[in-house]
């Protein structure tokens, strides 16, 4: 279920699962920016003007999703920056400006990121586990909302993790362990202090990646939901831009096959079901 920062809404419809890509074939790019932008994009769309649809079947005004799939594919050619924030806000602005009937748009794309194979400038590789997100959404009032996020990180420490001290009973069957080599997932997403904070052209989120690298690596902790509220923190301390963040993570520590002591071992991918931690932070005002 899709929730709109801008309140509830009585009906939306829109288009998921919008596959672009766009090519500098010529390799020339502004400074920072790669020949190949790619994106997962999905467009939400909201007005008065659209509930006959769902009354009466009354099709007048509506904009098919086929055709916003195609707007999004073609406008994404006169997209001309590199960060996630700027292209969905183009998008959103674009489709109010050609659609007067429209009277919000949310616009979220998760990108598809290639990195070029060491030493050549036209041959790309798919890219790393991390994917940078984006939510935007406009109204006829103006930006409603600037959200990022950072999804699909995955981490694994040798060392420095334990475990105990937790409630004992009758349910409960898992040993207490002082330095387990810990395996986590993460997500995280956060909003920002004001909308023109959000076009950073990707620096807040390359810092925000560079923070969780470090904390993560540095962490001596006694449970996972320790290592992110760490993570949190040092967000909200060190991206003045930031007013909340909310991370999430999966415990997806491998099983124990053998160990001679704690130097050496062997695991295994761990069983389902895997444990689900938490947090949102917010600045104080």
């Amino acid at each position: 279920m899709e929730r709109f920062a801008s309140g509830w809404k009585k009906s939306y419809y829109g288009k998921g699962d919008i596959i672009v890509y766009r090519l500098n074939r010529d390799g020339v790019t502004q400074p920072g920016q790669s020949p190949v932008f790619g994106a997962n994009v999905k467009i939400l769309i909201y007005g008065d003007a659209f509930w006959p649809t769902y009354s009466t079947g009354d099709n007048t005004g509506l904009v098919a999703t086929d055709s916003m799939k195609n707007f999004v594919q073609r406008e994404t050619l006169h997209f001309t920056g590199a960060d996630l924030e700027s292209y969905c806000r183009f998008l959103a602005m674009k489709f109010l400006d050609t659609y007067p009937q429209v009277e919000g748009a949310m616009v979220s794309a998760t990108e598809i990121p290639y990195a070029p194979v060491p030493g050549q400038t036209a041959a790309f590789l798919p890219a790393g586990a991390e994917r940078l997100t984006a939510r935007v959404e406009i109204s006829r009032e103006g930006a409603v909302e600037f959200a990022s996020g950072i999804a699909g990180f995955r981490m694994v420490r040798l060392g420095g993790s334990a475990f105990f001290g937790f409630v004992r009973d009758e349910y409960t069957t898992l040993p207490e362990i002082r330095n387990r080599p810990v395996h986590m997932w993460l997500d995280l997403e956060w909003l920002y202090t004001s909308p023109d904070a959000a076009l950073s052209e990707g620096r807040i989120s390359a810092l925000a990646r560079e923070i969780v690298y470090s904390t993560f690596g540095a962490c001596e902790s006694g449970s996972i939901q320790q290592i992110i509220h760490q993570i949190g923190t040092k967000m909200l301390a060190e991206m003045a831009v930031v007013s909340e963040i909310h991370l999430e993570a999966n415990n997806r520590t491998w099983d124990t096959v053998a160990e001679a002591g704690e130097s050496l071992g062997v695991y295994t991918e761990a069983r389902p079901p895997y444990g689900c931690l938490g947090l949102r932070l917010r600045r104080e005002a």
